[in-house]
């Protein structure tokens, strides 16, 4: 290459870089759209409430949730990817649409690694296996060991297929060699409706539906799908605890932006929620919500995507096959 077109060259990137962080020093200048993929009321839609208001306060911009639940969670994300790239629009992401649907025959139009960029990780939500108390499975093993005995292995409910609580369960079947059926329901609460009524033997819920039926002794956790304890219920053990070691399916909700926004917009974002996550007021709202508070900067959060996503697409792939 010419001396003088690489100086050349040179310039304009450096002249690029300037106005790209001159521009992000006014950076925001009016309200920001929040947009959730997920129905208002739902413990997802508190949580993203919770960020869209502390996030408000640090921007010292109104934070506008807008509600477009549908495809799994994806249908929201869609929006954000079609908006302009200038952080004045992010969405809230999780587990489904982020690291399970690319992976599906029939997956919404929505391509993650390149249509948005990772801003922020701000928690995980757990998953719980339970069972009907009762079934008589004091535990993990007595549960496995009667789904290898029985033809086809024991059913289990789940808030639909290939939610993250679907693939939860199929995964602890991969691992532990015992065959599981699932049951798609719409939502965890009707799954945990038909545990109560004795139509399934388990369910893999959300721990916000089915706590409460723990508490009252109706229905027993065998175990939560994340790598430690909820602090929400540290009295049940993990499933690896249980004895199956290296297990992890943790459900999670972050924050992204579309593809080519502004390193410094996305930069800027993340620090704030940082400051927002290590509130104590705001983490014990989250834990309100049976949410676990967790922060990953957007490289972090982009590398731990990566990973969920190698992982769910090796196990709905195993799935698909069988």
């Amino acid at each position: 290459m010419f001396p003088s077109y690489s100086r050349a060259l040179g310039v304009l990137a450096l002249t690029a870089f300037t106005a790209a962080g001159a521009w992000a020093q006014g950076f925001p200048s009016k309200p920001v759209t929040l947009i959730v993929p997920f129905a208002p009321g739902a413990s997802a839609d508190g949580i993203a409430r919770i960020v869209a208001r502390e996030l408000s306060q640090a921007l010292g911009q109104p934070v506008v949730i807008d509600n477009k639940p549908g495809a799994g969670g994806a249908l929201g994300l869609i929006a954000v990817t079609k908006a302009p790239a200038d952080g004045y629009t992010i969405g809230m992401g999780a587990t489904g649409a982020i690291a399970i649907n690319p992976h599906l025959p029939d997956a919404p139009p929505l391509k993650p690694e390149k249509d948005l960029v990772a801003v922020a990780k701000v928690a995980d939500i757990p998953l719980v296996l339970v069972t009907h108390a009762s079934s008589g499975f004091a535990n993990l093993k007595a549960f496995l060991d009667q789904s290898r005995a029985t033809p086809g292995g024991l059913s289990y409910g789940t808030p639909g297929q290939y939610t993250a609580q679907h693939l939860s369960g199929e995964l602890l079947a991969s691992m532990t060699k015992a065959p599981m059926t699932a049951v798609a329901y719409r939502g965890s609460a009707p799954a945990v409706t038909d545990l109560l009524g004795g139509q399934v033997p388990a369910a893999v819920v959300d721990l916000t539906s089915a706590y409460p039926h723990v508490k009252a002794g109706k229905l027993v956790a065998l175990g939560v799908t994340s790598t430690s304890r909820s602090k929400i219920a540290p009295e049940i053990p993990t499933i690896a605890e249980e004895g199956v070691p290296g297990y992890a399916a943790t459900a999670w909700m972050g924050l992204f932006a579309p593809a080519r926004t502004p390193s410094a917009v996305t930069a800027l974002l993340s620090d704030a929620l940082r400051a927002i996550m290590a509130k104590p007021e705001v983490q014990s709202q989250l834990v309100a919500l049976a949410a676990e508070p967790v922060y990953l900067d957007g490289k972090g959060f982009g590398e731990f995507i990566a990973a969920e996503s190698k992982k769910w697409a090796v196990l709905v792939d195993e799935r698909r096959t069988k």
